[in-house]
């Protein structure tokens, strides 16, 4: 069995006017992520961490922000066409371990719901995901609310 590490970063800006979407659930929240998607930041960076893990690039690349049909798209989506681009090179989900930063709203209350919804998505088991939170003290511009921030790193594996 051959193993592959993957890591991925993702920000967004905190604006008025959009939906709140994390780990591909919708939080309640007086404020959203501006972004060409849904600006998913979780599911961004796991994605960029799959694919830099899969040596295929990153998100981007796959689903440019230039493009009417990833406009406004599901991260949902973006997530299970990912775990189907790294199968075409024979690599599946190992684990992930992943971090929000984000100062509100609190993202805690959340994470079995996140964890459920990736794991239908991706096929794998719930254990299989690690999704932590943090603040940064109100410090920088996660602190300050201006936006938020998520951290990732991915096992995948591929049979020999």
């Amino acid at each position: 069995m051959k193993i592959r590490v993957g890591f991925g970063y993702d920000v967004h800006q905190l604006v008025e006017g959009r939906a709140l979407w994390m780990g591909g659930i919708k939080i309640d929240h007086r404020l959203g992520l501006l972004g060409h998607s849904d600006a998913d930041v979780l599911l961004h960076a796991i994605c960029d961490a799959l694919l830099g893990a899969a040596n295929m690039r990153d998100i981007g690349y796959h689903f440019p922000d230039t493009s009417a049909e990833t406009d406004g798209m599901d991260s949902k989506i973006i997530l299970r066409d990912t775990i189907k681009l790294i199968a075409t090179k024979g690599y599946k989900l190992g684990n992930i371990d992943a971090t929000i930063c984000a100062e509100r709203p609190k993202m805690n209350p959340h994470i079995p719901a996140m964890k459920k919804c990736m794991a239908e998505i991706i096929g794998c088991d719930i254990d299989d995901i690690s999704i932590k939170a943090t603040t940064t003290e109100r410090l920088g511009f996660t602190g300050r609310e201006e936006g938020i921030a998520a951290y990732a790193t991915v096992l995948i594996e591929k049979a020999d």
